[in-house]
Protein backbone atom coordinates (compact mmCIF):
# COMPACT_ATOMS: atom_id res chain seq x y z
CA UNK A 1 0.00 0.00 0.00
CA UNK A 2 2.95 2.66 0.94
CA UNK A 3 4.69 1.61 -2.54
CA UNK A 4 1.67 2.36 -4.06
CA UNK A 5 1.10 5.99 -2.43
CA UNK A 6 4.65 6.88 -3.46
CA UNK A 7 4.25 5.75 -6.95
CA UNK A 8 0.96 7.74 -7.24
CA UNK A 9 2.72 11.26 -5.45
CA UNK A 10 5.75 10.53 -8.16
CA UNK A 11 3.29 10.36 -11.19
CA UNK A 12 0.96 13.22 -9.51
CA UNK A 13 4.88 15.20 -9.40
CA UNK A 14 5.33 14.43 -12.52
CA UNK A 15 2.15 15.53 -13.83
CA UNK A 16 2.61 19.38 -12.14
CA UNK A 17 5.88 19.18 -13.68
CA UNK A 18 4.71 18.66 -17.07
CA UNK A 19 2.27 21.28 -16.89
CA UNK A 20 4.25 24.03 -15.71
CA UNK A 21 6.71 23.01 -18.63
CA UNK A 22 4.41 23.02 -21.39
CA UNK A 23 2.88 26.16 -20.36
CA UNK A 24 6.75 28.06 -20.39
CA UNK A 25 7.74 30.27 -23.07
CA UNK A 26 10.42 30.10 -25.29
CA UNK A 27 12.30 32.54 -27.43
CA UNK A 28 9.89 31.15 -30.10
CA UNK A 29 6.98 30.57 -28.79
CA UNK A 30 4.83 32.47 -26.43
CA UNK A 31 3.16 31.48 -23.41
CA UNK A 32 -0.70 30.84 -22.79
CA UNK A 33 -0.82 34.29 -21.44
CA UNK A 34 1.32 36.22 -23.41
CA UNK A 35 -0.64 34.72 -26.31
CA UNK A 36 -3.98 36.42 -24.77
CA UNK A 37 -2.19 39.59 -23.88
CA UNK A 38 -0.83 39.63 -27.30
CA UNK A 39 -4.57 39.49 -28.64
CA UNK A 40 -5.78 41.96 -26.25
CA UNK A 41 -3.09 44.55 -27.59
CA UNK A 42 -3.78 43.54 -31.43
CA UNK A 43 -7.98 44.62 -30.72
CA UNK A 44 -7.08 47.64 -29.34
CA UNK A 45 -5.00 48.35 -31.65
CA UNK A 46 -7.07 47.60 -34.52
CA UNK A 47 -10.39 49.57 -32.65
CA UNK A 48 -8.16 52.67 -32.28
CA UNK A 49 -7.31 52.70 -36.08
CA UNK A 50 -11.05 51.76 -36.67
CA UNK A 51 -12.01 54.28 -34.76
CA UNK A 52 -9.98 57.48 -36.14
CA UNK A 53 -11.85 59.15 -39.33
CA UNK A 54 -8.67 59.70 -41.12
CA UNK A 55 -7.43 55.45 -41.43
CA UNK A 56 -10.55 53.63 -40.90
CA UNK A 57 -10.81 53.88 -45.43
CA UNK A 58 -7.23 52.07 -45.35
CA UNK A 59 -6.75 47.78 -44.64
CA UNK A 60 -4.21 47.88 -42.45
CA UNK A 61 -3.11 44.29 -41.12
CA UNK A 62 -1.93 44.32 -37.28
CA UNK A 63 -0.07 41.50 -35.33
CA UNK A 64 1.44 41.85 -32.30
CA UNK A 65 4.46 38.86 -30.88
CA UNK A 66 5.43 39.24 -27.06
CA UNK A 67 4.16 43.13 -26.79
CA UNK A 68 5.46 44.00 -30.25
CA UNK A 69 3.05 45.37 -32.84
CA UNK A 70 3.87 44.89 -36.48
CA UNK A 71 1.75 47.25 -38.69
CA UNK A 72 1.30 46.33 -42.58
CA UNK A 73 -0.54 47.28 -45.49
CA UNK A 74 -0.84 50.64 -48.52
CA UNK A 75 -2.03 53.79 -47.51
CA UNK A 76 -2.35 56.99 -49.13
CA UNK A 77 0.53 59.52 -47.03
CA UNK A 78 2.83 60.02 -44.29
CA UNK A 79 0.51 61.26 -42.19
CA UNK A 80 -1.33 58.22 -42.20
CA UNK A 81 1.76 56.50 -41.45
CA UNK A 82 2.71 58.67 -38.70
CA UNK A 83 -0.97 58.94 -37.00
CA UNK A 84 -1.29 54.57 -36.99
CA UNK A 85 2.58 54.95 -35.22
CA UNK A 86 1.33 57.07 -32.68
CA UNK A 87 -2.39 54.85 -32.11
CA UNK A 88 -0.73 51.60 -31.73
CA UNK A 89 2.03 53.14 -29.29
CA UNK A 90 -0.98 54.72 -27.06
CA UNK A 91 -1.91 51.06 -26.25
CA UNK A 92 -1.43 49.85 -23.16
CA UNK A 93 1.16 46.73 -23.31
CA UNK A 94 3.08 47.76 -26.51
CA UNK A 95 6.54 47.16 -25.66
CA UNK A 96 7.56 48.47 -29.63
CA UNK A 97 6.27 49.04 -32.68
CA UNK A 98 7.32 47.82 -36.36
CA UNK A 99 5.82 50.15 -38.27
CA UNK A 100 5.79 48.32 -42.07
CA UNK A 101 3.06 50.42 -43.28
CA UNK A 102 3.82 51.65 -47.31
CA UNK A 103 3.11 54.74 -49.00
CA UNK A 104 1.29 54.19 -52.33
Amino acid sequence: MKKRNIVIRYFVLLMLFATFVACASTSKHESTGEYIDDSVITTKVKSGLAADDFLKSFQISVETYKGVVQMSGFVDSQKAVDTAGQIARSVKGVTSVKNDLIVK
